[in-house]
């Protein structure tokens, strides 16, 4: 299989760090504070030790839907998954499957193409929904770039790292 699960596993840790930094106090948090209707006195009520192990949880949910972005190698195998003879190496499927992926698992499988596509998704998908949510909650334009850019760049990061490291 054309995955490294040790990246998928690493990159689930990205919007945590990433996060830690971009809405600290002196990079966006602030103006998220502001933009989102929340204090310091509010967040500091909540259970962070929860709300980290959720989030990691959930971040290898996405890493996991964000590996078949960006390693097209993957739907290769999705096509094949039903043919007779799939998972043997020896079987006509099989030795289609270990050429092809001579021939061709290493293509697009670099930093840059899976930061980009974790970009698209990014800003293509998530920043979309993100947007629709805010319209309805009544949020600005502040909150959604600073939201939408988050998430872009949380996506970037693990995009590159899920297709470069093979």
């Amino acid at each position: 299989m054309p995955v490294n699960w040790i990246a998928v596993l690493v990159s689930a840790l990205f919007p945590l760090i990433i996060g830690a930094v971009w809405y600290h106090p002196k990079v966006f948090g602030k103006a998220w504070m502001d933009a989102s209707g929340t204090s310091m006195e509010k967040a500091s009520e909540a259970n962070i030790p929860k709300i980290m192990i959720i989030s990691l949880v959930l971040g290898l949910f996405m890493a996991l839907v964000l590996t078949s972005t960006v390693v097209h190698q993957m739907h290769v195998f999705s096509l094949m998954v039903k043919q007779p003879g799939f998972g043997k190496p020896d079987s006509q499927i099989g030795i289609w499957l270990a050429n092809f992926m001579k021939q061709h698992g290493g293509s697009f499988r670099t930093f840059q193409h899976g930061a980009f596509h974790g970009t698209a998704v990014g800003l293509l998908l998530v920043t979309p929904v993100i947007s629709v949510m805010s319209m309805y909650e009544r949020r600005g334009f502040k909150y959604i770039a600073i939201q939408g850019g988050y998430w872009t760049l949380s996506f970037a990061a693990m995009g590159a790292l899920i297709c470069g490291w093979q």
